[in-house]
């Protein structure tokens, strides 16, 4: 999840965000339709910067004012696509866009969650090439992971469910993802007092080095200061304003690129992984 990042899908904003009401979207204080499609303008250059090839879905004003976080319709393994089932109803119909562009981009989809299964890809993390850890709370249940192992089986994949808290409520968005970000092959960034303790023992098994982001960024972010994009190991995005969890990352050694998102990632609830859906992750010049 750290390797670089090579093709990733992405949807830029416009007419459905603008005309999104915030308490339709469980959107919070700051939110800006106009300033938020500026601020996604300056992440996706950065993304683009890093030589990524982005396959855009358009907003057609369709009022899918979450579709443009990408990271959650779909999950993506060395064979092909997976479509996902939201947990948010407001977000159903999103995997279908994704089946579409994937069908456009000849990229295969190797099975979909059914209902009642719900997989959001938040709730998803590859620990390594035969390991996926998924996160069941709010937005992803029990059926939607059985489903997943199903799917994942043939390709030799081992699929680890670990419960997550309540967090803010049932309306909120709290992923497995929201407490854990890949820096490095090795590394990641987390917050600790939310960690599945399985899913901790599991990372410091497998030999991670876990930076624990500090408590006070975490709950004035909610949790974004955590959410960080890795464009190759080590070079990463985060949102600004969190010198903190900045500092502890480049202590690590991490490159740190920081852009203003107070109007689109901390109100929508939403970093900058979750605007992306990455496609392919290619090898490292060493190997």
């Amino acid at each position: 999840m750290a390797a670089p990042l090579k093709k990733v899908l992405m949807r830029r904003p416009g007419d459905s965000l603008l005309s999104a009401r915030a308490e339709d979207w469980h959107y919070g204080p700051g939110f800006d339709g106009a300033r938020a499609i500026k601020q996604f303008s300056i992440f996706a250059d950065l993304v683009a910067a890093s030589g990524a090839e982005i396959l855009w879905l358009e907003d057609t004003g369709d009022g899918l004012a979450d579709a443009m976080f990408t990271h959650d319709p779909s999950l993506m393994t060395d064979k092909g696509a997976i479509i996902l089932r939201m947990g948010k109803p407001g977000r159903m119909k999103e995997p279908a866009l994704h089946a579409r562009a994937y069908a456009d981009a000849g990229i295969p989809v190797l099975g979909e969650i059914a209902a009642p299964g719900a997989v959001e890809g938040g709730d998803c993390v590859w620990v390594d090439a035969n390991t996926l850890a998924v996160g069941r709370g709010v937005r992803t249940n029990q059926s939607g992971i059985a489903q997943l192992s199903e799917i994942l089986a043939p390709l030799g994949v081992e699929v680890l469910g670990y419960d997550l808290p309540l967090g803010n409520g049932a309306e909120a968005c709290l992923h497995l993802m929201s407490v854990m970000s890949p820096l490095n092959d090795k590394l990641a960034l987390v917050f600790a007092p939310m960690l599945p303790v399985g899913f901790w023992q599991l990372l410091k098994d497998r030999g991670y080095t876990l930076l624990e982001a500090p408590r006070d960024e975490f709950d004035a972010s909610n949790g974004l200061n955590l959410n960080v994009l890795a464009l190759t190991p080590g070079e990463v995005i985060m949102v600004n304003g969190f010198p903190k969890t900045r500092a502890l990352m480049e202590q690590a050694g991490c490159r740190v690129t920081g852009f203003d998102a107070d109007a689109l990632c901390i109100p929508c609830e939403g970093g900058p992984t979750c605007l992306t859906r990455p496609v392919w992750r290619g090898p490292t010049a060493r190997e």
